[in-house]
């Protein structure tokens, strides 16, 4: 569905990503593991277009994205949700959910739809939907920040670091609630420094180390994975 091939990417002069190859299959959670630096941001942008690849491929269904502005990926279905939530701290939780909606806003009966599926899915936002974003929690606001990607009904939904911030108990909620979206057929890539978190939630995995692929494969593997045990785990 969502591929990268051979792309190489600088900032300024600075090579950040080299020769790197990845995929995102249909309906499926894809995490991207590594320490700070690895490239796993860079990634992201990359892909929503914010930075634009020196060279290699970004296809969504085959068709190239690559050099589209954020906003034309935003309508072709690739939504990202960034690190530290940035959510409208004076806006009330019903009215930062609709922010998200902007880019689907002719499509009401749509917007609808997902605004009752988003608040099915995070129940506690259906109970302060009246409430200031600044006054939640951070467990809350990063519930919100997601909930605000799928109101753009998104074929990808990309999560930057979505435990920044989060205790270990948020963390695990997180993550099965992550695993809850993609379980209603969503397809969704996470760039993630809790490796465990991660990898406990996903289909495939891939490590970056230094702007390059060190490791891929099924995510059930790479914890297992002797290399990432004892690197990422804590093994």
């Amino acid at each position: 569905m969502l591929k990268l091939s051979n792309v190489d990417s600088y900032y300024g002069k600075a090579q950040i990503l080299f020769d790197l190859s990845l995929e995102v299959r249909e309906r499926q959670v894809v995490a991207v593991i590594g320490a700070n630096g690895a490239g796993k941001s860079t990634t992201l942008n990359v892909i929503i277009g914010r930075v634009k690849p020196a060279s290699g491929s970004v296809t969504l269904e085959g068709q190239s994205i690559a050099g589209d502005s954020v906003q034309a990926i935003v309508k072709r279905g690739i939504t990202c949700v960034p690190q530290r939530r940035r959510i409208f701290p004076t806006m009330t939780v019903k009215e930062n959910l609709e922010v998200g909606s902007y880019i689907r806003r002719h499509d009401r009966a749509g917007t609808r739809r997902v605004m009752e599926e988003v608040l099915d899915l995070f129940p506690v936002l259906a109970r302060k939907a009246g409430s200031l974003g600044g006054v939640l929690s951070g467990g809350e606001q990063q519930m919100l920040a997601i909930g605000r990607g799928l109101m753009a009904q998104p074929r990808v939904l990309l999560l930057d670091e979505p435990s920044m911030g989060l205790s270990p108990k948020l963390t695990t909620e997180m993550f099965e609630d992550i695993r809850r979206i993609a379980d209603t057929g969503r397809t969704v890539l996470i760039v993630e420094q809790n490796a465990y978190a991660a990898l406990s939630v996903a289909d495939h995995g891939y490590v970056l180390e230094n702007g390059r692929v060190a490791l891929s494969g099924e995510a059930d593997d790479l914890i297992e994975n002797d290399y990432v045990r004892q690197t990422y785990l804590g093994a």
